[in-house]
């Protein structure tokens, strides 16, 4: 990224969170290595400490200022439609673990949860969306999404019957809608995004987020997600419980 620098970089993140997270602490020891000659051994930066693409995005303070859509945003809509009431706007910007974080508890927040009675003396409570099929699929998108050539950021949009999530870039590498989700039809248009993630402990790097995405469905009663390709743009649907 020509013109960045290290002062673009949260590096008190770098080396407090995503460090250790990463790197062992006995071979951080042994090596010995400068702030910059680690962030390029990740492949966050050139080894003349010029942040990358990637380094931007997992720790970018404003990554915006660098790469234009890399950040969420989020819509409530009291209905069905785009055109009706916007009841929540957010837009959820910095670094990657940061932003994560955010959706999770913007998920929290809008989830409802039904008290039912499952027998006479039994109350079952069913949320009408499963959490872990919400951050699976949008770690998903954070981290196959097309950073080089849009502009656009993720789309996540709630409405009141279901969830959408759009962002740019379709199916990459050895994906195709027939292997989509299923063992070995993965592939990583970001691998450094992919690794980074992984090191953090928000995704598992083995192609498990879309299974296990579909398992919370069905755990909670929510018909299974149903996913969208197109050539430059992909998108997903929960339904509500």
């Amino acid at each position: 990224m020509s013109g960045a620098t290290l002062e673009d970089l949260d590096m008190a993140l770098f080396c407090a969170e995503y460090l250790p997270s990463a790197i062992d602490a006995d071979t951080l020891a042994r090596n010995q290595r400068s702030v910059p000659e680690q962030l390029a051994s990740l492949h966050l930066a050139s080894p003349d400490a010029v942040p990358n693409v990637a380094g931007m995005v997992m720790l970018g303070v404003d990554p915006t200022t660098w790469v234009k859509g890399a950040y969420i945003q989020f819509l409530r809509i009291d209905g069905t439609e785009l055109t009706d009431t916007i009841i929540d706007r957010k837009e959820l910007v910095g670094p990657m673990a940061r932003v994560l974080t955010q959706a999770d508890d913007l998920a929290r927040a809008h989830i409802r949860v039904a008290a039912r009675i499952a027998s006479r003396d039994r109350e079952h409570n069913q949320a009408d969306y499963p959490m872990d099929a919400i951050q699976q699929l949008l770690r998903n998108a954070v981290m196959h999404r097309n950073y080089e050539t849009s502009h656009a950021p993720i789309q996540w949009y709630w409405f009141s019957d279901r969830i959408e999530i759009h962002n740019p870039g379709g199916l990459f590498g050895r994906a195709t809608p027939e292997t989509f989700g299923k063992p070995g039809g993965n592939d990583y248009r970001n691998p450094t995004i992919a690794g980074a993630l992984a090191a953090l402990g928000f995704v598992q790097k083995f192609g498990l987020g879309v299974p296990l995405a579909r398992k919370a469905c069905r755990d909670n009663a929510n018909p299974e997600p149903v996913f969208t390709f197109g050539s430059g743009s992909f998108a997903v649907t929960l339904r509500r419980a």
